[in-house]
């Protein structure tokens, strides 16, 4: 279900009328993402999509991140820090909604450019740490520069809380 390259990364949720256990295993063991049974209701099915969505892809919600009075809001593409508005240009807010949906773990200059600027884009990994600062320097004035952490020979972390 998952081996062609083209779509191996589309979410699959499975409507079904088959409520035993072992369909349901089965279905999710195939690749499936969700597995709803009938009857279901719209709401659910709409909460189910999203929250796919939001584990599948997080860059691709609408969904505000809220982090330590950190508030960003990507549908309207505001930010805002203990309620003070933060400017943040494209790439930047990029950069800080991928960090506040992936909280608490390193990531490595590469994986940064393949997740905020795309696998098509070829620049220099010294790029990451210019955009770093950039959006430590927006931070400062609201106090969240210290979120964002500098894991020596590894990369950068975005914390869920101030140290």
């Amino acid at each position: 279900m998952r081996t062609d390259q083209r779509t191996k990364d589309i979410p699959i949720i499975m409507l079904t009328g088959r409520t035993e256990e072992t369909d349901k295993v089965t279905g999710l063991e195939a690749g499936a993402d969700d597995y709803i049974t009938k009857p279901f209701s719209p709401r659910e099915l709409l909460a189910r999509i999203k929250a796919v969505i939001r584990r599948r892809a997080p860059l691709l919600s609408d969904e505000v991140v809220e982090i330590a009075g950190l508030r960003l809001d990507p549908a309207a593409h505001r930010i805002t820090g203990n309620g003070q508005k933060i400017d943040l240009k494209a790439t930047e807010f990029r950069l800080l909604h991928f960090f506040m949906t992936h909280p608490d773990r390193i990531y490595s200059r590469a994986q940064l450019l393949d997740e905020v600027w795309g696998d098509h884009v070829f620049v220099e990994e010294r790029t990451v740490d210019v955009h770093i600062r950039r959006v430590r320097q927006v931070l400062a004035p609201s106090g969240h520069e210290g979120l964002i952490d500098t894991v020596r020979g590894m990369g950068y972390r975005f914390r869920r809380q101030q140290a």
